[in-house]
């Protein structure tokens, strides 16, 4: 009995990736689709890889494996060749980057090609004719990529020459329109999908210059230094550079805070109010921003007043409030009066 093909699909979650991936295995090939997530895009996966995984096979009948590739994605925005987007977003060097990845892990999987989700013409930077010849050479992967949704449309590829895959069953779609996609997807019975969006904070024109900062220099921490952590808390809440050299992040809501305190590191500070309605602060990476106590203790007295100046009024007034102060495995609690406007104006980032 001849072994059944295998293909890898790179997998975004939302409706194009997930057609391409049937389309493909309505042919009888066996696809294994592949997530991956950075703080950018789809971290939330991590928190339950395996719900994630559960929820696609049941919504769509499509095996997921989830892959984190946070840390060499860090690397590829330090000078992506292809340079960025509108914002910092590096669209076809983040293409051509999971592209490789992905055709590095074909031999563990078995697979004998990739399938990706691209329609022609559906986004301006990443997905036009010349782009799509741009990726596939740059990634090493031109005989080899399959784009099931606009295949008709594009030279075809060793898959279909070699009748691996029926090119007659493939598909011509184009721009930017969605009726195609959802009328395929009723076809086939999914009826819960994403709704279409740019799910890449990198794209985001306020979150994008925060992490351009980093790279550009101008940021407390050197890009070398950055982690996960780093990331995600430069995309939450209220940014603060604090006079003695300190970064502390300030949630605007329940979401933020429950994020913020998640967040915490070991030589993190976080800071809080038990008994009164306000936000949670988080000051970074303690040990290597502060040479000496003095200048720490003064930055946490500044982040107390932070947190009590965006805590909730008390008859239309800031009042003093009490704040819980939580470092390595003590919880210290002080009186603190709100801090004035004009004193930390400038600290915003």
């Amino acid at each position: 009995m001849d072994r059944k093909t295998v293909a890898l699909s790179l997998f975004s979650g939302g409706l194009d990736s997930i057609l391409a991936s049937r389309v493909v295995a309505a042919q009888g090939i066996k696809v294994i689709a592949v997530k991956f997530v950075s703080p950018f895009f789809d971290y939330t996966v991590l928190r339950d890889p395996d719900g994630y995984i559960r929820k696609a096979k049941e919504l769509y009948g499509i095996d997921v494996i989830v892959e984190d590739i946070t840390k060499p994605y860090l690397q590829l925005l330090h000078r992506p060749s292809h340079g960025f987007g509108k914002n910092f977003n590096p669209c076809i060097d983040c293409k051509i980057f999971m592209f490789s990845r992905a055709r590095s892990m074909m031999k563990k999987f078995g697979a004998s090609f990739l399938i990706s989700g691209e329609v022609l013409g559906q986004r301006p930077m990443s997905q036009r004719r010349d782009t799509l010849n741009v990726i596939e050479r740059d990634s090493g992967n031109r005989d080899i990529l399959l784009r099931p949704l606009s295949a008709k449309l594009l030279t075809p590829t060793t898959m279909e020459e070699q009748g691996l895959v029926d090119r007659e069953k493939l598909l011509d779609f184009s721009g930017r329109g969605r009726s195609r996609q959802i009328a395929l997807a009723e076809e086939y019975g999914i009826t819960e999908f994403p709704a279409p969006a740019g799910g890449c904070r990198l794209a985001d024109p306020i979150l994008s210059k925060r992490i351009a900062r980093i790279y550009n220099g101008d940021f407390v921490l050197p890009p070398s230094a950055i982690d996960s952590f780093d990331v995600l808390c430069l995309m939450t809440g209220r940014q603060f550079l604090l006079p003695g050299g300190g970064w502390l992040v300030v949630g605007r809501d329940e979401k933020d805070n429950n994020q913020l305190s998640e967040f915490k590191q070991d030589d993190d500070i976080l800071f809080c109010m038990e008994d009164h309605p306000g936000p949670t602060a988080l000051l970074r990476r303690t040990t290597s921003l502060y040479e000496d106590q003095d200048t720490l203790n003064s930055d946490m007295e500044f982040a107390r007043g932070l947190v009590v100046r965006y805590a909730k009024k008390v008859d239309g007034v800031q009042q003093p409030q009490v704040v819980q102060v939580h470092s390595d495995a003590k919880v210290d609690k002080v009186m603190t009066n709100p801090l004035e406007d004009e004193i930390f104006r400038g600290w915003l980032l």
